[in-house]
Order: C-alpha cells, then structure tokens, then sequence
C-alpha cells in the first residue's frame, strides 16, 4: 500500500507542475504572441511558427497529467476503498474517465498541431479552415467545458467521500468542493473569475494532497 500510496502523492505534484507550468507558459509566452486571438488565421501562424513549443507544451500539459490522473486516482482508490466502496467506485471511475479525456485531448491537439503545419506551408487560407473544424472536434470532446464539468464533478464526489471516510484533512475536502462548484460554475456562467479559482485551486489542492500523501505513506513505512 505504501508504495502505490507514494506514487499517488508524486502523481498530484506532478499533476500540480503541470498545471502550473500550463499557466505560467500562456501566460508568459503564448497569450502575448497570439496564441489566444480570436483570429482564427492569426492562430495557425502562430502554431506554423512555433510548433516546437507547442508540441511540448501539449505533451506536458495533457499527456504527462493525464498519466498522472490515473496514478493518483488508483492512490486513492486504495486509500479511500474501506471507508465507502461504493462512493469510491463511482470516484475512480470519473477520474479515470478525466484521466482518458485529457490524454485524448492531448493526442488531438498534437495532431491538429502537425496537420495545420502541413497544410500552412502549401496554403495558408486552407490550413485555417482545417484548424477550425479540426478544432472544433477537439472542444466537442472536452475542449468546450466538458472536460471541467467531469473534473469538478470528481472534486465534488471525492471530497464528499473523503470527509466521511475521514481519510483525508478536513480542510482540504473543503478546498476540493470549493474547486468542484468553481468549475460548473465557470463553464455554467462563464466567468474568467470562477475559471481563475478554478485553476488555481486545482493547483493548490494537487499541492496539499500530493505532499499529505507522500508524508502519509513514510509515517506508515515507519
């Protein structure tokens, strides 16, 4: 138990690094060049010109995280099996359904990525109508706020689970509801206030979760 209790603490650090370093790089690199335009040609130049940075930003931010969700989901699964099996069961299920959706959203992307690249050498014009139906794939399967609502619907079942299972602190339950209902709301309401809650207490609860699991699993070791 303690060994995959580790992993599960390295999987949330892991899970929070990404996250961050998602945010960090828009924020930094990628918003300021045009990657965020509402202009659908300015985006495929930007992604021809810097398709390098955006592969390895797609590989970090959904691949390596996807990888990560289904590592902590399994951690907690263990954890929290004996307290409520049937919670936990449905808890593990929806976070490897998140798990699945983001690795497939990185999959696509990098493929839109290197499909528009191709197409942008021979015809820009037509490369930006590939890249809009081509993205408008991607955000039907996650992209559009689906893949929030499955991740907030996890923060809400599992932190509910976890305060009765008196598994994990109290106080980060709380946390992970108040990032559960961020997250419905942000794609309900759509506000840039609730998505920022939303990320940035995905991050700190990946933080607290990742570093109480791995002291966890050494008092136990010990």
């Amino acid at each position: 138990m303690k060994n995959l209790q580790k992993m599960g603490g390295i999987a949330a650090l892991i899970g929070a690094a990404t996250n961050l370093f998602a945010l960090v790089v828009f924020v930094t690199l990628l918003e300021p060049k045009g990657y965020g335009s509402d202009d659908p040609g300015q985006i495929v130049a930007f992604l021809a010109d810097n398709q390098v940075i955006m592969r390895a930003w797609y590989i970090v931010i959904y691949l390596v995280f996807g990888v990560s969700l289904i590592f902590l989901s399994l951690a907690l699964n263990e954890r929290l099996r004996a307290g409520s099996p049937v919670l936990v069961q449905a808890v593990t299920t929806i976070g490897l359904i998140w798990a699945v959706l983001v690795i497939v959203m990185g999959t696509l992307s990098i493929n839109n990525l290197n499909t528009v690249v191709k197409f942008y050498g021979e015809n820009p014009a037509q490369a930006t109508t590939v890249w809009l139906t081509l993205d408008s794939v991607e955000t039907g399967l996650g992209g559009g706020g689906g893949e929030t609502i499955v991740s907030a619907l996890w923060f809400l079942l599992l932190s509910w689970t976890a305060l009765h299972a008196r598994e994990l602190p109290k106080v980060l339950n709380y946390l992970g509801m108040v990032v559960g209902v961020a997250g419905i709301l942000s794609v309900v309401l759509a506000l840039p206030a609730l998505t920022a809650v939303y990320g940035l207490g995905l991050i700190i609860w990946l933080v607290w979760l990742g570093m109480f699991m791995l002291r966890r699993s050494t008092v136990t070791a010990a």
